[in-house]
């Protein structure tokens, strides 16, 4: 029935600073409607989950949490620190691949994830 995710929608205090940081961090295209349009590669999934209300795995007064699927993330690492772009987490692998966490202007955790 479902044939994949149609967006992600969430409100912001400060729509020209979260733009603009989404912008220059993640390199989206942020448009003049206040969005973009992230168009899969044929390798990507999109994975669908429930947490725990007390999992630590990111902040519990955070409902939700983005991840963002990287090509290369010691690259991405590098983009980020070139702009000042903190980890707040620091690189971790497993047997799903390579991760890292940053915040955005607004203080929601974000991962990223190389498999």
């Amino acid at each position: 029935m479902i044939k994949g995710f149609g967006g992600i929608f969430w409100r912001t205090n400060n729509m020209e600073a979260v733009k603009k940081w989404y912008s220059e961090a993640l390199k989206l295209d942020i448009n003049d409607w206040n969005g973009t349009m992230i168009k899969p590669e044929s390798d990507t999934k999109t994975i669908f989950s429930f947490f725990a209300a007390d999992d630590s795995y990111f902040p519990t007064d955070q409902q939700v949490m983005l991840n963002f699927q990287v090509h290369d993330l010691d690259e991405t690492i590098r983009h980020l620190e070139r702009i000042g772009v903190p980890l707040a987490k620091e690189k971790e692998s497993s047997e799903y691949g390579k991760f890292v966490w940053i915040k955005d202007p607004e203080g929601r955790m974000i991962e990223l994830w190389e498999k």
